[in-house]
């Protein structure tokens, strides 16, 4: 089926269109909430802002989707899934309001950090619940293929393009906390148009259906438990995805740690804590987005050219070898030069590593080990911000840091490099076929 033509019959589903919009609404409303927190922890001008500050914000916004992630499910599977998505929303606006309210008020930071964590927390479900309902507005086979594919990206996208007009409103705005807190309501009220925009759903169109319910929520919770610990069993006994995926947890460290350092940097090196550093933190954001497109035009034919695994080492050993070339300098050019290589290398490594994973992993256990590798993956950003945050002087210049990540690289491309050759030669043409 033609791409264009499917994403037309796609859009003539009433149905798949109102539950896009919400997704848009919904994680619009989300890019504009991390932008107005990265505002205020990192460039608000009354706060000293420290890098364990920022690990903090860090492991907020991320710690909920890899603890709540594997058993949001067991819950979906027991709620009207449409209510999920109303009520959801509705809470997050509150929440967000809280936020907002609390910024101005200037309470201690473990309350801010608390109102983050519920808004972030609540977000866990309503993305599974958006991912859980696809099935049931598009039909199987091609059309919910695609659907499953261009509705992560089109929010991805939103979170983007909100982000970046949040970004502009900010710049825009006058200096001080009240700003932050404007462009939070402004996050509030996407959170609000995108649960009314649930109300364009009848109530059980989305499931689950009555009589398909799972066994009690705390038996249910116990299995999933189980099931994940059954996964990593089977991961342990499969070296080439668990080996890849290893060297992909390195990876997202390495980015987490280096996205510490140019927060930092923007912050207190390259600027006074003004909206020249906000701008560039933006800019450096922008950059290293361009690297995940660039990543995820090019990789399809790197891998089927290079197979997954050699793919991956090509990826690390480029930025175990640039990286320390442009970070050392710890100059504003050529550190955005590092924020797009960064981006395109992780985000190929990453591609790769889903196509070793899906290809060398049982059906039956695939479900499981993509639960453990959404674990991994944010637990080692966080994990990266806070060696960061011991690691990085005021100004966030560390050349240890730099030295550090880059023999990180090293590390993942050894540890994939010797599997190389041994890389299945089915799994590139399989991923060409995926891809094209």
């Amino acid at each position: 089926m033609p791409v264009v033509r499917g994403l037309r019959e796609l859009l003539r589903l009433g149905d798949f269109r109102r539950l896009l919009t919400v997704r848009l609404l919904s994680q619009g409303a989300d890019g504009v909430y991390q932008v107005a927190l990265a505002s205020y922890v990192v460039f608000s001008p009354e706060k000293e802002t420290s890098a364990a500050a920022i690990a903090s914000a860090m492991a907020v916004l991320l710690l909920p989707y890899s603890l709540l992630g594997p058993f949001a499910g067991v819950l979906l599977d027991r709620w009207r899934r449409r209510q999920v998505l109303l009520y959801g929303n509705l809470a997050r606006v509150v929440l967000a309001a809280v936020t907002a309210a609390l910024i101005v008020a200037d309470v201690p930071d473990a309350l801010f950090y608390a109102s983050a964590l519920a808004v972030t927390a609540v977000n866990r479900f309503v993305l599974a619940g958006l991912s859980a309902a696809l099935p049931r507005v598009v039909p199987a086979g091609e059309q919910l293929v695609l659907a499953n594919s261009l509705s992560p990206t089109a929010g991805t996208l939103a979170a983007t393009a909100a982000g970046g007009l949040a970004f502009v409103v900010r710049l825009a705005a006058p200096e001080g906390a009240a700003s932050d807190a404007f462009v939070i309501l402004l996050g509030s009220a996407l959170y609000l148009c995108a649960a009314l925009a649930s109300l364009r759903m009848a109530r059980d169109l989305l499931g689950p259906d009555p009589d398909q319910l799972p066994p009690r929520a705390g038996q249910a919770l116990l299995s999933t438990a189980r099931g994940l610990f059954a996964g990593l069993r089977h991961l342990t006994d499969r070296p080439l995805p668990a080996r890849a995926l290893a060297a992909m947890t390195l990876m997202r460290f390495c980015y987490g740690a280096l996205t510490v350092m140019v927060l930092m940097l923007c912050r207190n090196a390259w600027s006074d804590g003004d909206g020249d550093g906000l701008a560039l933190l933006g800019l450096a954001v922008g950059i290293s987005g361009a690297g995940f497109f660039a990543a995820a035009l090019c990789t399809p034919w790197a891998v089927a050219r290079f197979g997954p695994l050699g793919w991956m080492a090509v990826c690390g050993t480029a930025a175990a070898v640039l990286e320390p070339a442009l970070g050392l300098p710890f100059a504003p050019v050529p550190m955005m030069v590092a924020a797009f290589l960064l981006g395109f290398t992780t985000q190929g490594a990453k591609i790769a590593t889903d196509t070793v994973v899906q290809s060398a992993i049982e059906d039956g256990y695939r479900g499981r080990i993509f639960s453990l590798y959404d674990v991994f993956f944010n637990v080692a950003f966080v994990g990266a911000a806070g060696v960061a945050a011991l690691m990085l002087p005021h100004d966030g210049a560390s050349v240890t840091l730099v030295l550090l990540v880059a023999a990180l690289y090293a590390l993942a491309v050894s540890l994939v490099v010797f599997h190389v050759k041994r890389d299945r030669p089915d799994v590139s043409r399989e991923t060409e076929r995926r891809f094209t």
